[in-house]
């Protein structure tokens, strides 16, 4: 039975949130937690641009003759997916239990480490392993930069402050692509280049015990576990710099909206309020993954084989990357202006038709030019679903369910590198992005049918 809805210490702090103008400090409070993403995405964008390094280094081979092969790059990429399947899966909770800020923490220093341990890995098992570990961590990293990002700004600029977010962590994108096209084919203190292109994502963790210091908690979470005075704390200081930057008195916070004064469980998730919601986005993310890495860990290896040269491959794929970095801030003009769920359909449609270009050219321009568009409808697909997710669940089960659902997009990826490697290797690039573009198109029929809208309203307002 549900519980009546009342107007809770959480709802008040959410009201007082939604009223603050941006200012300069919670635009502080969203770069500090984009630089744990930056991290998370320099890692998942790493998977192809080492590739060429991996198989020169005899550790994995393009493709296999088995479908599951263990020596082929899909295992490695599997291995990542994994992972993060079990980080998010089963472990994001731990957000909602013991607070966005140790989590985000701690996870990325156990991620950085476990990479640090991979870069000396010399066999294909023991790579694996480690990346494994690794994806445990980012698998939690990456849902809890989300919570903690929805929980911190206010409701009218959600979408801004996420396009913000993605621009900063994609900024990976363009360096670890220049990293691997400088110091793949190279040998440094004998160490393969690739390994180097890792040891510099290992550092991570030196930089996020810094941040950590500049964090508050979330107060919205804090006020749902009950702890009102530290809430209150957190919340009277964040209101305190916000006035003294914006120079005059704030606005006064609206009437709070209503919510469920429950603990919450995962299992609230599969409630008839929530159970719609959260099975069309558990199908949207295993589906909606296909298409972003069918692209991102592919872009030096679908080159190759269309006989390119590794290292025009790497560099090709540099160029391409800087379209990551650069479309939200160009989609930061309309993130609060489209409804989320139309971008989300947008940018998935833009990802099919790009494609099936990419996949029918070999001019060298022609390539950088689609490739460039491909990765900006994957920026705008990441950037819109991202934020999506994490409007639209209550904030006491909030972790727990966007780790739920943005799990199915981990298990997804799993298999679907042996699903490209195969196709690759049977019928060549056209049937992998026929592939991509399938799926595609489950995405958008689920979100456009039973996609709630989310622009512009509280949390609470969401959640109900």
């Amino acid at each position: 039975m549900s519980a009546t809805l009342t107007v809770t210490p959480a709802a008040e702090i959410t009201a007082r949130l939604d009223r603050l103008p941006m200012t300069r400090h919670i635009w502080v409070l969203v770069l500090l937690i984009s630089l744990g993403g930056w991290f998370d995405v320099y890692s998942i964008f790493l998977t192809g641009t080492i590739a060429p390094g991996l198989f020169a280094d005899k550790i994995f081979t393009p493709t296999t003759v088995a479908f599951f092969g263990f020596t082929g790059l899909a295992s490695f990429i599997a291995a990542l997916f994994t992972g993060l399947f079990i980080g998010t899966f089963f472990l994001t909770r731990f957000a909602d239990r013991f607070g966005r800020r140790a989590v985000f923490t701690y996870s990325l220093v156990w991620y950085s480490l476990c990479t640090t341990v991979m870069a000396f890995q010399t066999t294909a098992d023991w790579v694996n392993f480690w990346r494994l570990m690794s994806g445990i961590g980012l698998g939690i990293e990456l849902v809890t930069v989300d919570t903690y990002i929805s929980e911190l700004v206010p409701k009218r600029v959600r979408g801004l402050s996420f396009a913000a977010q993605q621009s900063i962590g994609f900024v990976a994108v363009p360096v670890v692509t220049f990293l691997a096209w400088c110091l793949v084919p190279q040998t440094i203190l004998s160490l393969s280049g690739w390994r180097w292109v890792v040891l510099f994502d290992a550092t991570g963790a030196i930089l996020v015990w810094l941040v950590r210091f500049r964090l508050p908690e979330s107060p919205r979470w804090l006020a749902q576990q009950g702890r009102i005075a530290e809430a209150e704390q957190v919340m009277s200081a964040i209101e305190a710099k916000v006035a003294a930057e914006y120079g005059r008195p704030l606005p006064a916070p609206e009437a709070p909206s209503p919510e469920d004064p429950r603990e919450g469980q995962l299992r609230e998730a599969f409630s008839p309020r929530y159970r719609t919601r959260t099975i069309m986005l558990s199908v949207v993310n295993f589906f909606q993954t296909i298409g972003f890495y069918g692209f991102a860990n592919w872009v030096p290896t679908l080159l190759l084989a269309k006989g390119i040269t590794v290292t025009k491959s790497l560099e090709y794929t540099f160029i391409i990357a800087f379209a990551y970095p650069l479309f939200p801030i160009v989609g930061a003009l309309f993130a609060d202006k489209i409804e989320r769920k139309w971008q989300v359909c947008l940018s998935c449609a833009g990802i099919a038709a790009f494609g099936l270009l990419f996949s029918t050219q070999t001019d060298p321009v022609v390539l950088i030019a689609i490739g460039a568009c491909q990765t900006m409808m994957n920026s705008w697909l990441s950037y819109s679903s991202h934020n999506y997710m994490s409007e639209v669940f209550p904030t006491r089960f909030r972790a727990s369910a966007v780790g739920f659902v943005y799990s199915w997009s981990r298990f997804s990826t799993i298999f679907t590198g042996f699903v490209i490697a195969w196709l690759l290797g049977q019928f060549g690039v056209p049937a992998v992005f026929m592939f991509v573009a399938g799926a595609m198109g489950v995405v958008i029929l689920g979100m456009a049918i039973w996609g709630p809208r989310t622009n512009n309203l509280a949390l609470e307002d969401i959640a109900h």
